[in-house]
C-alpha cells in the first residue's frame, strides 16, 4: 500500500510508534491527510473546489506538537518544512519574507523528486560510473601536445560546455592514448571491479567544489525566487577539486554526477512543484507569538502585519520560485502555539478562519512520562542504553526507577517551567552522567539503575527547589 493511501487508523497506528498520547490531535491530523488522498480521486473540477482543512494545534511546549507533524510527513512521504512564525517580518522590514517558507517547501520537494528520478536511472549511472573508475585506475598514455590541434581542442571543449558536459574530462580523454597494454589492463580491472575486489583501493578524482554550489544556491536572488545558477554557471567555469577516496566512495560520487546527466531537470522541477502543491505540509510554529493582545503597541502592529502577509499564502496564491510558479491552494498548513499569554481569538479574524480544525494537546501526566521513556521506537531509555552499550556496558532500569524518573520530571515541570517531555532529557543526562563518563574505562560490566540509585543521584537536587530550577 502506498503511503498516501494509508487509512486514518493506519496513520494513527504509525504515529503511536513515536508519539505518546494526544489521541485527539492524531485523529484530526490523520483525517486531514486522508482527505487529501480522497480529493485526488475526484474529478479535476471538484478537486479545484476542495481546499485543505488547515489545523491549529494548541498546547504547552514539549507535549508533541512538532513531533506529530514531523512524523506525519515521514509516514506519508510528503514534502515538509517547519518554520518559526517569529522569524518572519512584515514586508518592508529586514528579515525573512513569508513567501520563503513556500520556496523552502519546493526545495524539499525538489530533493525528494530528484531521489526518485535518480533511483530510476541508478543502474545505467552505475555502469557509466564503473567505466569512469576503470579509466581513473588505469589511465591512458599521455600524448605529446600538438600545437596544430590546440584550436580543435578548444572548440571541442566549448561544444562540451554547451551540451552541459565537463570540458576538462573531454580534454583529458583527448590527451591520452589507449594502447593495447592499457586496454588489457582495463579489462582486468573491470573484471575485478565487477567482482567487488577493489572496493577499498584508493583513487583520486576531480569533482565539483561543494562550496561553489552552496554559494550559488544561497544567493539573495535565489531567496526571491530568481535563479542565477544557470547564468552564473555559464559565465564562470565550474571549479573542480581533487579528492582521494576509496573506490566504493568514489563510485557514489560518480553515480550522482552520471545521474545528473541522465535525468531531465525540467521534469524534476515540474513533478516536484506538483508534489509540493498536492501533498506539501508547512508547519508554522509559535504562531501565538505573532498574535496581538489587548492594547496595541508598535511591536504588535508589526506582528499583525506578519499575519496579514501570511494570510494570502494560506488562502491560496501563486508564489514565484526559481523552479517555477507554485500555487498554495492545496498545501496543508499546520500552525501551533502554546497560547499561554493570549488566545487563538487574538489572531486576526481572517487568519483564524483559515484554520478551521482546532485541537488542544493535553499536558503530559506522570504515566505519560513512563510510556515516553519505554514505549516509542525511539524511546529515551532505549537510546541511552544503546549509547552506553557501545562501551560494552549493559544497562537496565528497574520498573520502580522508571516510575521515579517520571515522577521527578512531572514534579519539576509543575514546580518550575513546564517544558513537557524535554524535561526527561535533562534528568536522564544528569542521572547517567557518571556512567557516561566512566563507561569507556570500565570496558565491560552490567549496571542496574534502581529507584535508590535515582534518589541518590538526583534526589537532593529535586528536594532543593532553588537548586532544581538551575540544574533540572
Amino acid at each position: 500500500m502506498q503511503a498516501a493511501e494509508k487509512t486514518p487508523k493506519q496513520i494513527v497506528a504509525a504515529l503511536n510508534d513515536y508519539v505518546i498520547g494526544q489521541d485527539d490531535a492524531k485523529r484530526a491530523i490523520a483525517i486531514a491527510l486522508r482527505n487529501r488522498y480522497r480529493r485526488m480521486q475526484l474529478s479535476k473540477e471538484m478537486q479545484d473546489e476542495i481546499t485543505p482543512k488547515n489545523m491549529l494545534m494548541i498546547g504547552p511546549t514539549g507535549v508533541g506538537k512538532t513531533e506529530v507533524a514531523r512524523r506525519l510527513a515521514k509516514i506519508v512521504a510528503a514534502p515538509f518544512v517547519k518554520v518559526e512564525a517569529t522569524k518572519f517580518t512584515e514586508v518592508g522590514y529586514v528579515g525573512r519574507d513569508v513567501e520563503s517558507m513556500v520556496r523552502d517547501l519546493v526545495d524539499v520537494a525538489i530533493n525528494m523528486e530528484r531521489k526518485v528520478q535518480f533511483k530510476k536511472v541508478r543502474a545505467e549511472a552505475s555502469r557509466n560510473a564503473d567505466k569512469h573508475l576503470v579509466k581513473l585506475l588505469v589511465p591512458g598514455v599521455k600524448k605529446q601536445p600538438n600545437p596544430q590541434n590546440q584550436f580543435q581542442s578548444l572548440m571541442n571543449a566549448f561544444s562540451a560546455m554547451q551540451k552541459g558536459q565537463d570540458p576538462t574530462q573531454q580534454q583529458a580523454d583527448e590527451s591520452e592514448e589507449v594502447t593495447d597494454n592499457v586496454r588489457d589492463q582495463r579489462l582486468s580491472v573491470k573484471e575485478q571491479l565487477d567482482r567487488g575486489l577493489l572496493e577499498n583501493q584508493e583513487v583520486t578524482l576531480k569533482m565539483d567544489d561543494p562550496k561553489q554550489t552552496v554559494a550559488l544556491n544561497n544567493n539573495m536572488m535565489g531567496q526571491m525566487g530568481i535563479d542565477l545558477n544557470d547564468t552564473l554557471g555559464s559565465l564562470m567555469p565550474k571549479h573542480k577539486i581533487k579528492r582521494t577516496l576509496t573506490v566504493k566512495e568514489a563510485r557514489e560520487v560518480l553515480i550522482k554526477e552520471e545521474s545528473e546527466k541522465l535525468v531531465n531537470a525540467a521534469d524534476i522541477y515540474h513533478d516536484a512543484i506538483q508534489r509540493a502543491e498536492n501533498t506539501g505540509i508547512i508547519f508554522i510554529d509559535e504562531i501565538d507569538k505573532i498574535a496581538s493582545s489587548g492594547q496595541k503597541n508598535s511591536g504588535e502592529v508589526s506582528r499583525e502585519g506578519v499575519q496579514r502577509d501570511i494570510l494570502p499564502i494560506v488562502e491560496g496564491s501563486a508564489i514565484t520560485t526559481k523552479y517555477g510558479t507554485i500555487n498554495t491552494d492545496h498545501i496543508l498548513f499546520i500552525a501551533s502555539g502554546a497560547f499561554s499569554d493570549n488566545k487563538p481569538s487574538d489572531l486576526i479574524a481572517e487568519l483564524q478562519g483559515r484554520f478551521p480544525i482546532r485541537v488542544e494537546l493535553k499536558d503530559l501526566s506522570q504515566q505519560d512520562f513512563v510510556r515516553i521513556l519505554t514505549e516509542p521506537n525511539n524511546a529515551l531509555l532505549k537510546q541511552y542504553m544503546a549509547l552506553i552499550g557501545t562501551d560494552n556496558v549493559h544497562t537496565t532500569f528497574t520498573k520502580e526507577a522508571i516510575e521515579r524518573i517520571a515522577q521527578i520530571a512531572y514534579d519539576v515541570n509543575h514546580e518550575t517551567e513546564n517544558i513537557g517531555a524535554r524535561r526527561l532529557h535533562t534528568i536522564l543526562e544528569k542521572l547517567l552522567e557518571d556512567i557516561l563518563y566512566e563507561g569507556p574505562d570500565m570496558e565491560m560490566g552490567d549496571i542496574t539503575i534502581t529507584e535508590q540509585y535515582v534518589n541518590d543521584k538526583i534526589g537532593d537536587i529535586v528536594a532543593n527547589k532553588d537548586l532544581s530550577r538551575y540544574i533540572l
